[in-house]
């Protein structure tokens, strides 16, 4: 039996442009699941994220986040409730003149004097905690190296300390292994489903590009399809007649050359080229 909902939704509503984003009559999440969001482009996976971190306001229903009823009354209601919210998006939100130390280091900001995050200069047993940080996700000799001259996996790897460092209770991650190989993905999934779990007591709610990769960082999926829950279901019990359900095929077959064919140009295109714009 599940406990109490660390994440709830309650009859809730997104519109834009007279067109539903997302329509959750409702959903519970508990403390220490690890929480897959699998569905097509579109079908309101990013959406459900931005409302659980606060970035996003449903037209109607009740959001509800550790305890805590969203949109909160104020500014520094919503920054205390994120202390505990930890986030790994595609963008990753690197610093990219900073060390991988320092972006590390960024995760600490809840809890520390204001100053530090100006002269970045950080309690010595924060600067411990970050090089461990870096050490547990496999690029502890990468501290001194700035972020932009980091790789992609190596990048993920620093959002993935510095969520450590931040000690959340829960983890929201958007697409995270979308730019990586399959290899560097399935390591970051393993490091995200490390830092989650009941035994660490942090949710993780993940919004996951490839299927295959549902088993490294996940016990229960979520498929959505134009904003709605199409299943709600157990690792175990997702098969493939369940995600064939989410993905729409496309409206017409795209051409393609024969045999000793080239593919048509488009005349716009075709004649852009020819007068070298």
């Amino acid at each position: 039996m599940r406990g109490a909902p660390l994440v709830e939704l309650r009859g809730v509503r997104c519109t834009a442009g007279g067109r539903t984003l997302l329509a959750v009559d409702s959903l519970a999440i508990t403390a220490g699941e690890r929480v897959a969001i699998v569905g097509h482009n579109g079908a309101g996976k990013s959406t459900l994220l931005k409302l659980v971190s606060g970035f996003v306001t449903p037209g109607e229903g009740i959001v509800t986040v550790l305890g805590q009823r969203l949109p909160q009354p104020s500014a520094a209601a919503l920054r205390a409730l994120r202390r505990d919210v930890g986030q790994v998006m595609q963008g990753l939100h690197l610093v990219a003149r900073l060390s991988a130390l320092e972006n590390v280091l960024i995760g600490c900001l809840g809890r520390v004097d204001g100053w530090r995050s100006w002269t970045r200069f950080f309690p010595a047993d924060e600067v411990a905690a970050a090089r461990q940080a870096l050490h547990a996700v496999g690029i502890g000799d990468r501290c001194a190296t700035r972020a932009d001259r980091l790789s992609g996996g190596e990048r993920q790897k620093v959002a993935i300390a510095r969520l450590l460092l931040q000690r959340p209770r829960l983890i929201l991650a958007d697409e995270p292994t979308a730019a990586l190989d399959p290899a560097a993905a399935g390591e970051v999934c393993a490091l995200l489903a490390n830092a989650a779990g009941a035994d660490a007591g942090v949710t993780l709610l993940s919004v996951v590009h490839s299927p295959a990769l549902l088993p490294l960082l996940c016990e229960r999926v979520i498929g959505l399809a134009k904003g709605r829950i199409v299943f709600d279901l157990p690792l175990a019990a997702v098969g493939d007649g369940a995600l064939a359900s989410l993905y729409r095929p496309p409206t017409r077959p795209l051409p393609l050359p024969g045999p000793g064919t080239t593919a048509a140009v488009p005349a716009g295109v075709a004649a852009g080229v020819a007068s070298g714009s």
